[in-house]
C-alpha cells in the first residue's frame, strides 16, 4: 500500500520541510513554501529487476557522429553549435512577449520542409489559435501535427506513437503528471514533466524543446534541477517593446555557451540579423559629444555598439549615477578612476551611461569606452566618428590587453573605422590591417589625449 506524506516544498528553490514556514530556509523568499503530497514508498530492487546497463571500460565505447538538424536559422544555429543534436532536450526560456513561441513556430516550417514530422504540443493555447498565428507567420508545412494537451502522461502516449522527429512543449509550467497531487507549475510538477520527457528524448533519439517561463527576476520559473535535465537551456534578452532580440546560450552540452544570435522582431516573425554591427551603429550621432563606438566580443563573433554618457552639472550635494546596459558599479568605478588619474572632478555631476540598441553587455574591454564617452561629454568635445575605443581599464588607470583584439579591429576596419584606440599590451601580436590606424596606450591618460584633442 502506498506510503503518503505532505511535505511543503518552496517553489522557487525546491527546498522541503516537515511543516509550513512563512519563509523558505534556503532561498529566503517569503511565503514560497506550498503543502505537496508524496508517495514514500520505495520498491525493493532485486537482481532480476535491477537495469540491464553494465559498467563499459572507456576504451570499448565507440563514438558516433552528432547528428544535427539544421533549424533554417543560421544565428539559431550559431547557438546551437550546428544545429540541433538528435535525441537533445532543449529549453528555451524569455520574457512574455520576447518572442519564444514564435521563434519554435518558425523553426517547425524548416524541418518539416525536411521532410522530418514535428509535433507541436501547447498548454497555453488551442490549435485554432496555433493555426491563425502560423497563418501570419507563412507557416504552412504539411509535415506539423498540432495539439492542445497539459496531461504529460496522455503526450507521452501520444509521442511514443507517433515518434516524430522535433517536439515542442509550449510551456513546461503547463503540464502535469497525473501521479503528483500538486498544481501544474510546481516544483514537483515541473520536475516530473521534464523527467519523462527526457527519458522520451534520450530512449527514443527523439529532439524535444520545452518552453519556460521566467521569474520577475529574470530566472527559469521552477527548480533549479530543471536546468541541470537539458541539455542545453536557451535565453531570449532584450527589451519586450525594441525590435531587437539576442538568443543566448547559458548551457550546451553539444557547443560553446558564448555565442549569441541576433534576431529582429518584424510584422511577419524573428528576422536573422546577419551584420549586427552595422545595425547597432545605423543612426548614431556624427558631431555629438558623449558617443564613441567600443567593440565587445559575444563567442567569436566581434560586435561593434555605441556607448553614450552625458555629464551634467548638478547642484545637489549628492550626484546621480545610472548605467542602462552596463553594470551600474563597474560605471562607478570607472567614475572614480577618471577623477583620480585623469584629473576630472565628477563629484558634482550626474553621469549617465547607456548602451545604444537595448543591449546588455558585461564585458570588462567596455571600460575604455566608457571612460572616453564620460570624459567627452564632461568636456563637451566630440570624438571622431571614425575612431573605434576598446580595452580594460584598472584601478590605478591602466589599460590592460583584451582577448581576440585582431578580430575586433578587423571588424572596425569592415565597416569604415579610420582610427582604433587600443592597449598596448595587444600590439605585439597585431598585425597590420589595411584601411585602419592602430593606436596602443598604456594608461587612461594616453587615451583621453589621443581621443580629445
Amino acid at each position: 500500500m502506498a506510503k503518503l506524506k505532505q511535505v511543503y516544498v518552496c517553489q522557487q528553490c525546491g527546498y522541503e520541510a516537515s511543516k509550513w514556514m512563512g519563509k523558505c530556509p534556503s532561498c529566503n523568499e517569503w511565503g514560497s513554501l506550498v503543502e505537496e503530497v508524496v508517495d514514500t514508498a520505495k520498491p525493493k530492487l532485486t537482481k532480476s529487476s535491477r537495469s540491464g546497463n553494465a559498467p563499459v571500460k572507456l576504451k570499448q565505447i565507440v563514438i558516433e557522429q552528432e547528428q544535427r538538424t539544421t533549424t533554417g536559422k543560421e544565428e539559431l544555429d550559431r547557438v546551437l553549435g550546428g544545429g540541433i543534436v538528435k535525441g537533445s532536450l532543449i529549453l528555451v526560456g524569455g520574457d512574455p512577449g520576447i518572442g519564444k513561441s514564435t521563434l519554435l513556430l518558425q523553426i517547425c516550417e524548416t524541418i518539416g520542409a525536411q521532410n522530418k514530422s514535428v509535433l507541436y504540443v501547447s498548454g497555453e493555447e488551442s490549435v485554432a489559435q496555433i493555426k491563425m498565428r502560423a497563418e501570419r507567420l507563412g507557416v504552412a508545412t504539411p509535415n506539423l501535427s498540432l495539439l492542445a494537451e497539459t496531461n504529460v502522461n496522455i503526450i507521452e502516449v501520444l509521442i511514443k506513437e507517433e515518434k516524430p522527429n522535433l517536439v515542442i512543449i509550449d510551456s513546461i509550467q503547463t503540464v502535469y503528471c497525473e501521479e503528483v497531487s500538486s498544481a501544474p507549475g510546481s516544483v514537483s510538477q515541473v520536475r516530473e514533466a521534464t523527467h519523462t520527457l527526457m527519458n522520451l528524448a534520450k530512449g527514443y533519439g527523439i529532439t524535444i524543446m520545452i518552453v519556460g517561463h521566467v521569474t520577475k527576476e529574470g530566472s527559469l520559473a521552477g527548480p533549479r534541477v530543471l536546468e541541470h535535465m537539458v541539455d542545453t537551456v536557451l535565453y531570449f534578452e532584450g527589451e519586450r517593446h525594441a525590435s531587437f532580440r539576442i538568443l543566448r546560450a547559458v548551457k550546451n552540452r553539444f557547443g560553446s555557451t558564448n555565442e549569441i544570435g541576433v534576431f529582429e522582431m518584424v510584422d511577419i516573425g524573428l528576422k536573422e540579423v546577419k551584420n549586427p554591427s552595422e545595425i547597432m551603429l545605423s543612426g548614431r550621432p556624427t558631431n555629438a559629444s558623449g558617443s564613441v563606438v567600443s567593440c565587445t566580443m559575444e563567442g567569436t563573433r566581434p560586435m561593434l555598439l555605441e556607448v553614450q554618457a552625458l555629464s551634467s552639472f548638478t547642484s545637489f550635494g549628492m550626484p546621480r549615477r545610472t548605467a542602462t546596459g552596463v553594470d551600474y558599479n563597474r560605471v562607478v568605478i570607472l567614475i572614480a578612476v577618471l577623477d583620480k588619474r585623469a584629473g576630472m572632478d565628477l563629484s558634482n555631476h550626474d553621469t549617465y551611461v547607456n548602451l545604444a540598441g537595448g543591449l546588455k553587455i558585461n564585458e570588462p574591454a567596455l571600460d575604455l569606452g566608457i571612460i572616453a564617452s564620460i570624459a567627452s561629454s564632461f568636456r563637451n568635445i566630440a570624438i571622431d566618428p571614425h575612431t573605434i575605443v576598446f580595452g580594460e581599464v584598472g584601478l590605478t588607470g591602466e589599460v590592460r590587453a583584451v582577448s581576440m583584439a585582431e578580430k575586433r579591429v578587423i571588424e572596425a576596419a569592415k565597416l569604415g573605422f579610420e582610427l582604433c584606440i587600443m592597449p598596448k599590451a595587444n600590439l605585439d601580436k597585431m598585425p597590420k590591417v589595411k584601411g585602419i590606424k592602430v593606436i596602443g596606450v598604456n594608461n587612461v591618460s594616453e587615451a583621453l589625449a589621443a581621443l580629445l584633442k
